[in-house]
């Protein structure tokens, strides 16, 4: 009887360690994460998307200081978070750790980087003349295992400046824009092998009568939707060449882009809005040209969404220059709310933002 009631003790106890140490980690949250830019001292900000509380500032051990571009910070299957050190020549990677990120790496780029992509096993890095292949390790970038030189549509190398977005279009391709006003601007094809860097870009100009190849979300099949910020035009990329060309549904500056489902959203920052558009393999519609507005009186840039959230970060010029996180819950048909006030980020220059949810468990 004794020993009964001691088995049934200790399971119990068992039982209620478990149960408190479940209670006590809870459910991981979704964080939004930007960057600050500073060109002396870059640094993080992570954000609880529940409740807007500021959980994190981290520095990322180097400068900022890069501008007119897309996806300066990525987040990777909630494990992984990387930011560009514009400045230091370096990109920065943190670790997830529950409900709060830990310095992992700092790695090295052949360029200045200006954007970074995750896919096919590896960290994407375009910089100011080059782009760079890295290979993931579990949750360690590894070695840098392919390069290539930027080209422009025209020939030559890019200046300064026209780097703006880089993301895998499928397995065997990754995608650069590179704008070059008051000519058209490029879109460089990059070829992969096993998804490292491999061989020399196809360098496709942009159409006719469009400016400035900018922002772009990728279709599962590939197929790339690509914002012409300064001609008021949204392209639709595959097979290395655009099959369609829109008007923006007569907003200005639609420049960053983030896909949810079928849907593109694009932020326009000329007009302070966002435009909700949807393609096929060949065609580009427009579904609603204002879903929402940006009010915080800043001009709103880059966006990203996941989890049932939507983030855009706004600047706001002048004295009392600042900036403001902005946001948003979403549905399957990618209709925007309001999730509460916009944060004030309290600094002048933010880049990027990412949603992170929480990292699902690996079989």
């Amino acid at each position: 009887m004794k020993r009964h009631l001691v088995a049934l003790f200790s399971a119990a106890v068992l039982i209620a360690g478990s149960t408190a140490k479940a209670h006590a980690d809870g459910p991981q949250k979704t964080l939004v994460i930007t960057m600050t830019n500073d060109p002396a001292a870059n640094a993080i900000i992570v954000v609880d998307a529940a409740t807007h509380t500021r959980l994190q500032t981290l520095s990322t051990n180097g400068k900022g200081g890069v501008g007119g571009n897309a996806r300066g910070v990525k987040q990777y299957r909630g494990q992984l978070f990387a930011a560009v050190n514009n400045g230091s020549g370096t990109v920065v990677v943190f670790r997830r750790a529950g409900d709060r990120l830990v310095f992992a790496q700092t790695v090295v780029t052949t360029s200045p980087p200006v954007s970074v992509d995750f896919a096919n096993g590896h960290m994407y890095v375009s910089g100011a003349t080059t782009v760079d292949s890295f290979i993931l390790n579990g949750n360690n970038v590894g070695a840098l295992d392919g390069t290539a030189g930027l080209i422009l549509a025209g020939g030559g190398i890019p200046p300064n400046g026209s780097t703006a977005q880089v993301g895998a279009a499928d397995s065997q391709t990754l995608l650069v824009t590179l704008k070059t006003d008051p000519i058209p601007g490029t879109v460089d094809v990059v070829p992969l092998k096993d998804g490292a860097i491999s061989g020399t870009p196809i360098a496709v100009t942009a159409p006719s009568g469009t400016l400035t190849p900018f922002g772009f979300s990728v279709y599962p099949d590939g197929t790339a939707l690509i914002t012409l910020a300064h001609s008021g035009q949204d392209g639709l990329f595959r097979n290395s060449s655009f099959t369609d060309v829109v008007s923006s549904g007569g907003q200005a500056g639609d420049c960053w882009t983030t896909r949810i489902g079928k849907y593109v959203l694009i932020v326009n920052t000329g007009s302070r809005t966002i435009s909700r558009v949807l393609s096929t393999g060949s065609n580009i519609f427009v579904d609603n040209a204002v879903v929402t507005s940006i009010v915080t009186g800043g001009s709103p840039t880059d966006t990203d969404a996941d989890g049932g959230y939507l983030g855009v970060i706004d600047h706001v010029t002048g004295v009392q220059a600042t900036s403001h996180l902005n946001l948003f819950r979403y549905n399957d048909f990618a209709e925007l709310s309001p999730s509460g006030s916009a944060l004030d980020l309290g600094v002048p220059n933010p880049n990027g933002v990412a949603i992170m949810v929480p990292a699902q468990d690996e079989d």
